[in-house]
């Protein structure tokens, strides 16, 4: 049986070759298309690969009566329809390791750049000054490297910053201690790594968390003359805390290839002369762009012949009957990993995951993905999906265990996951209401009826009377309206949750007045 790709976007040649010398593939290749033009063409087509500028919507799926596998050259996958997608069993990859090499180089480029003045030196030099000794530099070697994220990038700059004998410290709350070990680096609480380093460099990805991580506070424990590199994402350096940091010496150098608004042409960091800037080069290599081609178009063929396929970013393959049984449960499963995620303290060692009831009878497989993918995806750079989450997990150093118990108490099913931290414990478990309804049953052991959507506050504390009063009128002051509330406890006057839906996040500053109230022993903020 012959397969026919569409390839659109001008992705690279030799991604297309590899496509061309299979004898059963047809290919062919098309520049950038109109959603019009696409529907009127993709119902021929077995497979489609795409880059950036062609959007595959819902519309352009409805009309791929054939369509088993779509790729995309590079990690972003925006411009398709994920949910639309999967709910026609069309395999959605992408190329997600292809840029690896290119941010770590890029890295290093801007790091060296950094300590030796380089655009600095060759602008002054081009306008005709010959200038030694407004240009001197600061060595690498037995420096100290600070690392925000230790994932695939980070971990290659640490690699190749201990080859230029750099000592490597990072910040990374979801890697194991084994791993970083391995790596040669040593695992640190940020305000240590920003306190001892010589450099830092980020490789994390912007989340509610990581947004302006660097700010004033930040930049004032750092050392006089530290020099800053961020080649991942935008925002999570507040530019303007930079520029005061830079202007007041506190920062030496700065080079950044990523800004909070893009593309970005004006900012006042230009004109400062130790800052370096790149227009978001990170991927900008032709060996990048060939490789996300060639990794794209083999997972095609793999997609193609029903073969099992690493870089899945939804459902991967999975027969139409068994995915109608199992998706409102791995619904439920991404949000109960969302929600870990969100409760976090100190780094994972362990996740525990118990199918109860029903479920016990299933293939789970799948739900315990799509429960590591709504936890890690979270918090890593990485991007994680159904099929390489347990790879990731692995790669941290993360166990992860699964269970079946035939009996679900009162309940028909029951999905409950613990996870185990260098800072305790922490257990949830959810259910199905009536098939299709999502909720979280239990939290630590304690009984909730909690809808798991929108704006969430955890808040374990002593039940005694007074505590729901003030927490509730504390958000209240704030112009937050509560639209629902859930209070769990084992026994008068003992512990107890409370877990209250919100219409909107609630601020920090909130936060940290309502762990003040007297009998609340913690305070949480969920968004799902």
């Amino acid at each position: 049986m012959g397969y026919k790709v569409l390839v659109t976007d001008n992705v690279s040649d030799t991604g297309v070759d590899i496509l061309r010398r299979e004898e059963d593939i047809e290919v062919d290749v098309r520049g950038k298309l109109t959603e019009e033009e696409l529907c009127g063409i993709i119902g021929a087509y077995d497979a489609l690969i795409v880059r950036s500028a062609t959007k595959v919507t819902a519309r352009v799926l409805e009309h791929a009566a054939k369509l088993k596998v779509i790729g995309r050259a590079g990690v972003g996958v925006d411009n398709i329809d994920i949910p639309k997608a999967t709910e026609l069993g069309i395999i959605v990859v992408n190329a997600p390791d292809g840029n690896t090499i290119a941010a770590t180089e890029l890295t290093m480029a801007h790091m060296l750049a950094l300590a030796r003045n380089l655009p600095q030196a060759d602008a002054r030099l081009k306008a005709g000054v010959w200038d030694k000794k407004a240009f001197i530099g600061v060595e690498l070697r037995n420096k100290t490297l600070g690392i925000l994220g230790l994932g695939r990038i980070g971990s290659g700059v640490a690699v190749r910053a201990q080859a230029m004998e750099m000592d490597c410290i990072a910040y990374d709350p979801y890697i194991s201690e084994e791993r970083a070990r391995q790596l040669g680096v040593k695992l640190m609480s940020l305000e240590e790594v920003i306190a001892r380093a010589d450099f830092i460099t980020i490789h994390m990805p912007l989340t509610k968390e990581s947004y302006h991580l660097l700010d004033e506070k930040a930049f004032a424990k750092m050392k006089d003359g530290v020099r800053i590199i961020n080649c991942a994402r935008g925002g999570i350096v507040d530019e303007t805390a930079l520029y005061n940091a830079m202007v007041s010496g506190k920062v030496a150098g700065a080079a950044l290839d990523v800004f909070e608004e893009e593309p970005q042409t004006k900012s006042p960091l230009f004109q400062l002369p130790n800052f370096i800037a790149t227009p978001h080069l990170g991927a900008s290599t032709r060996e990048a762009q060939v490789s996300v081609a060639v990794d794209v178009a083999e997972e095609i063929i793999k997609g193609l012949r029903g073969e099992v396929v690493k870089n899945a970013v939804n459902l991967p393959g999975l027969k139409p009957e068994m995915l109608q049984e199992i998706q409102p449960y791995l619904s439920l499963a991404e949000k109960m990993g969302k929600f870990h995620a969100q409760m976090l303290r100190g780094r994972i060692r362990e996740i525990q995951v118990t199918y109860s009831g029903d479920l016990a009878q299933k293939q789970v497989t799948t739900l315990t993905a799509g429960l590591l993918k709504g936890l890690l995806d979270s918090i890593l750079q990485e991007r994680v999906n159904f099929v390489n989450a347990m790879i990731v997990a692995k790669n941290r150093g993360i166990r992860v265990y699964e269970t079946k118990v035939d009996s679900a108490s009162d309940y028909s099913s029951l999905i409950t996951v613990k996870v185990v931290s260098g800072k305790g414990e922490y257990e949830l478990s959810g259910t199905l209401f009536q098939g299709n309804d999502p909720r979280i049953v239990f939290i630590d052991g304690y009984r909730v009826d909690a809808v798991p959507e929108g704006h969430m506050l955890v808040v374990p504390h002593i039940d005694k009377p007074g505590i729901v009063g003030k927490v509730g009128t504390l958000i209240g002051e704030h112009n937050i309206n509560i639209a629902a509330m859930q209070v769990g406890r084992k026994k008068i006057g003992g512990k107890a949750v409370m877990v209250l839906r919100v219409d909107n996040d609630v601020p920090e500053e909130t936060l940290a007045e309502m762990v003040k109230i007297d009998g609340v022993e913690d305070v949480r903020m969920v968004s799902l």
